[in-house]
């Protein structure tokens, strides 16, 4: 199979390149899908389980049935036997970390005192249910289920509801039910794309409204999750994975294309993936490496229109110049192969997350490592953060004040209730002291 030509430019902070301009210029979400998404979520809200049944039959299992939404604990336990050993163990393994990781970040209560003797603080409490979106299409994401879920068992949620896509005789995938079932999840539904998103968000009879949707999806299930925002809480926007890589003349060019192309090949076609170094030497290399080590994998004619249009290597004439593009991309995933990486770190501003060294390869991210995969994309990742357990978290200020400390507030509180023509507010303070 032909590897098409690789895309390369150059770069500096005073004299802007149209091609990179336009690479870093890629949306978040898809116009088209958000037109798509908001036809299909209308008919959810309005219909219920009528429209998810049609939705579910119509994208993916053609002769299911209302009953058959909800896969049964038989189905799960059946699908936990057709599960290997080593990835049994493996998983288990990772759930470990990631459930460590989770817990060691989790905020707790706390508590400052007043001038007066009163209290002031924040407490966390678990959400009481979330939904989980487990993609299941091109690749089917078990790893996925124990990035979002084993978060929420972290966090506490009593509730974890998964939706994920069925084939076309009804069977999920069944590496993805033992890791839901792994990671603390207590209803799975056989259901994806726009039509999960808006049975999690609106509620139907078969599937009980969510408060908050987390996990990455397609363009159409991103489009859907930024339309249900406000009748539940999201993560961020989380759609076709992208992968940027700064590297100087230390780097291996065999890891540099290998770590491209590990995002490359999630399948949509819209991944991207960006190189930025200050050694011209490398990038000639790392264009070689890239399309014999694309011809060895199985995934090879999924990888054809990435290469084409989704990766570009780009050479920069500082490592100042190679920061500031890498901030600019604002990367969901970012790799500093450079001889200093801690140094770097401190001027890296916008990044899902950060991949230090030469033996911190991108994947143990996805798979292993602890931090959860969930992250944004689309240059998202400049206002949003990857999930975490606060995610399932819910915050509450506590104030308990004293007498002495409300009278010493007064000042404060008649001053803005009379800027703010608030009168109200200041009187059901001053009526405490009558």
């Amino acid at each position: 199979m032909k590897i098409p030509k690789l895309s390369r430019s150059t770069w500096s902070s005073e004299t802007r390149n149209r091609k990179v301009e336009q690479f870093l210029a890629r949306p978040a979400l898809d116009p088209e899908a958000l037109v798509v998404a908001a036809e299909l979520l209308e008919t959810i809200r309005s219909q219920g389980d009528k429209a998810l049944l049609a939705a579910a039959r119509r994208f993916d299992t053609p002769a299911l049935k209302l009953k058959e939404i909800r896969v049964s604990e038989e189905e799960i336990a059946a699908a936990t036997k057709e599960v290997d050993s080593d990835f049994r163990k493996q998983a288990k393994e990772a759930d470990k970390r990631i459930f460590a990781f989770a817990k060691a970040g989790k905020r707790k209560n706390w508590e400052m005192k007043t001038p007066q003797g009163g209290s002031l603080g924040e407490r966390f409490n678990p959400l009481d249910r979330v939904g989980v979106y487990i993609p299941g299409g091109t690749a089917p994401l078990a790893s996925t289920s124990l990035m979002t879920a084993t978060l929420a068992r972290a966090a506490g949620v009593p509730e974890i509801v998964a939706c994920t896509p069925a084939d076309k005789e009804g069977k999920v995938n069944p590496y993805i039910l033992y890791a839901l079932k792994l990671a603390g999840v207590s209803e799975i539904y056989r259901v994806g794309g726009v039509q999960a998103i808006g049975a999690l968000a609106y509620g139907t009879k078969t599937i009980a409204k969510v408060q908050k949707i987390v996990g990455p999806g397609n363009a159409y299930v991103t489009a859907a999750k930024k339309l249900v925002y406000g009748e539940v809480s999201l993560d961020s926007v989380a759609g076709p994975s992208e992968v940027a890589i700064l590297a100087d003349e230390s780097a291996r060019p065999a890891h540099v294309a290998a770590d491209l192309l590990a995002q490359a090949e999630h399948g949509t076609g819209k991944e991207k993936a960006l190189l930025v170094s200050t050694s011209q030497g490398l990038v000639d290399q790392v264009m070689e490496e890239l399309p014999r080590q694309a011809a060895q994998l199985s995934r090879v004619e999924r990888l054809i229109p990435v290469l084409q249009q989704g990766v570009l290597m780009v050479t920069v004439d500082s490592m100042e110049d190679g920061i500031e593009l890498i901030n600019r991309f604002a990367a969901e995933h970012l790799e500093l192969l450079v001889k200093s990486p801690k140094r770097v770190l401190k001027q890296i501003r916008a990044a899902g997350a950060v991949f230090l060294g030469p033996w911190t390869p991108e994947c143990a991210g996805d798979f292993a490592a602890g931090p959860s995969h969930v992250l944004p994309t689309g240059g998202a990742a400049a206002m949003f953060s990857g999930l975490t357990v606060d995610d399932f978290m819910r915050r509450s200020s506590v104030l308990n004040l004293k007498r002495q400390d409300l009278e010493e507030m007064l000042p404060v509180i008649e001053a803005f209730g009379r800027v703010e023509g608030l009168d109200g507010h200041s009187r059901s303070a001053t009526i405490r002291f009558e």
